[in-house]
């Protein structure tokens, strides 16, 4: 009786978590036959205040307007937790969007340069200390008059060449594999992007400028100061396009893909036909001395002054400031833009089409 019941407690146990990762695999996945263009180059909005965590800005897809760019912008961030980015890669003969996460560690997230601190590996514009987050004022826009949590720590970035590519794997795409602490990362308790984050991606699909067509690659609203605030005290202007913008060959709709997701490079893309790989509820760590180990930072210091440090690699990276190198889209030239606005919300996939052969991949730029 006793091993039987616990083979059912097993078994119905198995079920639920069977149950709780198709839900998270099933959350939203984009599969398109086109990149997305290359990362605007912009200046980054100063912190609004004390437990703010910067967000970097990315390309979005809509079924009516294609890519739209969604303004990097500063959230309230789960205390104890960091922000792995989304990332487009290239897999199966598509690019799959691969959606950000909140974590303990930061995962992989294709090796794209996002720039303030995401230069490709982890996070190094800031660190959870306790329960306070501590910002790096060498890559983030943080004045001392409204955060007293700070320090300054040179970054440079191991990259030979940085460019603005926002995509992996493919054509030109960024030729990064996750390491061994990444690919540890993925397989922690995630949480799902906080409401705010939601809300400012839904309101930036709103805005017919903010779509590829339109700006050509340069967003006029390229960040925000807050999640959501669109208003022009607020707002960051791209100072340039991260290369030449080449119109697509075909419509949004033709380019969606709707059938499951595939498989991909697994080396290239880890989370390749899932979304938010791994994730699980999170309960975000106790206030206390320990939950500063679970930064992905070494930094040793409880101080709240601001002290100077060094890390030798290479090449030093710009403050406040993404990607100076531009980069082509990969995508072919074709028809214009659609003339009217796109909706908000994202219309019914086009029917399956054959996917096309992979490209002959080159080396990342």
């Amino acid at each position: 009786m006793r091993l039987n019941r616990t083979v059912t407690q097993s078994l119905v146990f198995g079920l639920i978590l069977l149950s709780l990762s198709a839900a998270s695999f099933a959350q939203v996945f984009v599969s398109v036959r086109i990149g997305p263009p290359p990362l605007p180059i912009y200046a980054q909005p100063i912190c609004p205040g004390p437990g703010y965590y910067w967000t970097p800005g990315y390309w979005a897809w809509n079924d009516e307007g294609g890519y739209y760019w969604v303004p990097g912008t500063w959230v309230v961030a789960p205390v104890g937790l960091l922000w792995t980015p989304g990332y487009w890669g290239w897999g199966g003969g598509f690019y799959a969007w691969h959606v950000g996460y909140w974590g303990p560690h930061i995962g992989f997230y294709g090796g794209i340069n996002y720039g303030f601190g995401y230069t490709g590996v982890g996070f190094v514009g800031g660190e959870w200390r306790g329960g306070a987050f501590y910002y790096n004022r060498a890559v983030t826009n943080v004045s001392v008059t409204n955060v007293t949590n700070v320090y300054n720590k040179t970054v440079v970035v191991n990259n030979t060449t940085v460019n603005n590519v926002s995509y992996n794997g493919g054509t030109g795409g960024v030729t990064a594999r996750p390491t061994p602490a990444e690919e540890a990362a993925v397989h922690e308790q995630h949480m799902s992007p906080v409401a705010a984050q939601t809300q400012h991606e839904t309101l930036a699909a709103q805005n017919r400028q903010n779509f590829a067509s339109e700006n050509h690659g340069r967003p006029a609203v390229a960040a925000t100061a807050k999640a959501g605030d669109f208003g022009s005290h607020s707002v960051v202007a791209a100072r340039a396009a991260g290369g030449e913008y080449h119109a697509p060959a075909m419509s949004p709709k033709e380019a969606r893909v709707s059938s499951p997701a595939p498989a991909g490079n697994k080396a290239a893309n880890p989370t390749a036909g899932k979304s938010n790989e791994g994730f699980r509820p999170f309960t975000p760590p106790a206030k206390s001395e320990n939950a500063a180990k679970s930064s992905n930072s070494n930094e040793p210091s409880r101080s709240t002054q601001s002290h100077t440090e060094s890390t030798p690699r290479s090449t030093p990276t710009t403050r406040n400031e993404s990607r100076p190198t531009p980069h082509a889209e990969s995508t072919p030239h074709a028809t214009p833009h659609p003339s009217s606005p796109p909706p908000a919300h994202k219309s019914s996939p086009a029917p399956h089409q054959s996917a096309p052969k992979e490209p002959h991949h080159g080396k990342g730029r």
